[in-house]
């Protein structure tokens, strides 16, 4: 009996052995290029640093030129947390082996954030209802096509309601990250632009002689806060560490000045997938609109589309 208990103590142990061992050494944090690499940097470096400081684990941040560069490294596992937006991160999440744990809280309170048009202070624009009828004369600065409030929203609110079709409307139209598109609109060198408020706040406080030449024309309803992805596959003592520094961070006064330096933030709030249905809401109604709107497609074949779209909502409006 003694020697039975024995060698279950010794299982136990080699098994609470072998799941030590599995934990994380080092990890690779993707960092999604809303802006510039180098702002990116300075406003991520110390947050990673505490991170490598109460984790135990060596944090490197990892940056690509676009937002699928991000969702495509956690995808071969070069990268194993993100900070997305949630239209990447439902990609990251759909085919990149991602869930999500956090959600960034705003420092004021609110649980979101909002997509914009900007045009130029001196512009003649006034309005969306000025954009899409004088679009033939406009060049138009669009956001990565993993971004929610550069592309996603404005796709769906902007132009799928309205039945306009943006490569076709414009004269001119470029993509870029909210950095580049709102330099472009201060400049004179597109005439109008898709951004959102967390990048007119960073323009507002680090650029305010740009920030004066901009002017919004059209906000979108509430698009929620930004999450945090993790790869589902991590050892679990890993994924504990990595969520409990988050769920933690800003108790010192050192960490409540990064996190405003961040993205005007207070901290992150433990989140799920389910943060994503408005977002799979906004994709499918966005796929609606164009299958409705394609007049080539044959009736029975667009009948069945749009049934298994709406069965999609409809499972969606259950969660």
């Amino acid at each position: 009996m003694i020697k039975h208990a024995l060698t279950g103590l010794a299982a136990a142990l080699a098994i609470a052995g072998a799941a030590h061992a599995q934990e994380l050494k080092e990890i690779n944090f993707g960092i999604i290029s809303t802006e510039s690499a180098q702002n990116l940097k300075s406003q991520w470096t110390p947050i990673l640093a505490d991170m490598e400081k109460k984790t135990g684990m060596k944090v490197k941040a990892f940056f690509a030129t676009d937002y699928a560069g991000i969702i495509e490294g956690m995808r071969f596992n070069k990268v194993q947390v993100a900070w997305f937006g949630n239209k990447s991160a439902m990609e990251a999440v759909d085919r990149a082996s991602g869930e999500i744990f956090a959600q960034m809280v705003n420092a004021d309170g609110t649980k979101g954030y909002y997509s914009h048009l900007i045009v130029n202070k001196d512009s003649k624009l006034q309005n969306l209802q000025d954009v899409l009828a004088n679009a033939k004369s406009l060049s138009f600065g669009n956001g990565d096509p993993n971004s929610t409030s550069g592309f996603l929203v404005p796709s769906y609110y902007v132009f799928a309601q309205n039945h306009v079709d943006p490569k076709s409307a414009f004269k001119v139209m470029r993509s870029s990250n909210h950095e580049a598109n709102a330099m472009a609109v201060a400049n004179k060198q597109v005439d109008v632009a898709t951004n959102n408020s967390e990048e007119m706040d960073k323009m507002q406080a680090g650029a305010p002689e740009k920030f004066a030449q901009i002017r919004i024309v059209w906000t979108s309803p509430l698009i929620p806060s930004d999450p945090l992805v993790i790869r589902k596959d991590l050892p679990e003592a890993s994924k504990k560490k990595i969520q409990d520094f988050f769920y933690g961070y800003g108790a010192t006064p050192e960490e409540k000045d990064n996190l405003v330096k961040l993205n005007k933030l207070s901290g992150f709030r433990p989140s799920t997938n389910a943060q994503l249905v408005p977002i799979r809401q906004l994709e499918l109604f966005k796929e609606r609109n164009k299958i409705e709107a394609d007049a080539g497609l044959a009736a029975t074949e667009k009948q069945a589309r749009l049934a298994d779209i709406d069965a999609k909502l409809a499972a969606l409006d259950k969660l």
